[in-house]
């Protein structure tokens, strides 16, 4: 995924969910934060950002805050990019084991909306949830770094359509190059790790992928093993 041209800036403080202070070029100036997680690591006085200018204009935040440097890796922000990302990977067919004809998007089941609904006359169905994944402690990938409702139900949605015969699986897109194996973040949420424990033992398929970021680019590449 080529990423829009991006300017450096420096991170001064969080205001609140979705918006930080930045500097630019000496002065200071919001920022919107695609992002609900804490990111506390990430997030660090004076730490060096790369920005997007916002596209639309009279917007309240002048930027959109793309990218982190962090003991010299970048790391990706932004967690409406892995449903992209996997659509990209699964177009070129680099993911084995999810090479369906059919790939829908946003498709509803039971009371959520998954992030994709794979298909094929071969194959069956594969219902598919992601999850932007940004925290890495000794190149362990952990998810999430904040209490999820959200993730458990949709890991509820995927186990009840395991049950009803179909294929179903959990992707881990971890927005950085630097983690060596995955697991659940029991401290951060040890009910949502309890639930993909549940869903691994029910036949869903947990996956976890890095990528590799650059200021132009962001691509899925390796797959890394998930400890539960």
């Amino acid at each position: 995924m080529i990423l829009p041209e991006l300017i450096p800036g420096r991170f001064i403080r969080r205001d609140n969910r979705f918006r930080a202070t930045v500097s630019v070029q000496g002065k200071e100036a919001w920022a919107h934060v695609p992002n609900s997680g804490r990111l506390q690591e990430l997030f660090q006085a004076g730490r060096p950002v790369w920005l997007a200018p916002a596209s639309t204009p009279h917007r309240k935040t002048r930027y959109d805050l793309k990218l982190v440097e962090y003991t010299s890796v970048l790391v990706s922000v932004d967690a409406r990019l892995p449903n992209p990302l996997l659509a990209e990977a699964l177009a070129k067919k680099q993911l084995p084991g999810f090479d369906y004809p059919t790939v829908e998007k946003e498709v509803n089941y039971g009371q959520s909306r998954l992030d994709f609904r794979l298909s094929g006359p071969d194959q069956g169905v594969c219902w598919v949830e992601t999850k932007s994944v940004t925290l890495v402690e000794d190149r362990v990938a952990m998810f999430p770094d904040a209490p999820t409702g959200r993730g458990r139900r949709h890991l509820n949605e995927l186990v009840r359509a395991r049950n009803a015969g179909d294929q179903a699986a959990v992707i881990f897109v971890v927005q950085r190059p630097d983690a060596r194996r995955f697991q659940p973040h029991q401290e951060a949420d040890p009910q949502f790790a309890i639930a993909l424990r549940q869903a691994a033992a029910a036949g869903v398929i947990i996956k976890a992928y890095t990528c590799q970021v650059s200021r132009r680019e962001i691509t899925i590449t390796d797959e890394i093993p998930v400890i539960l």
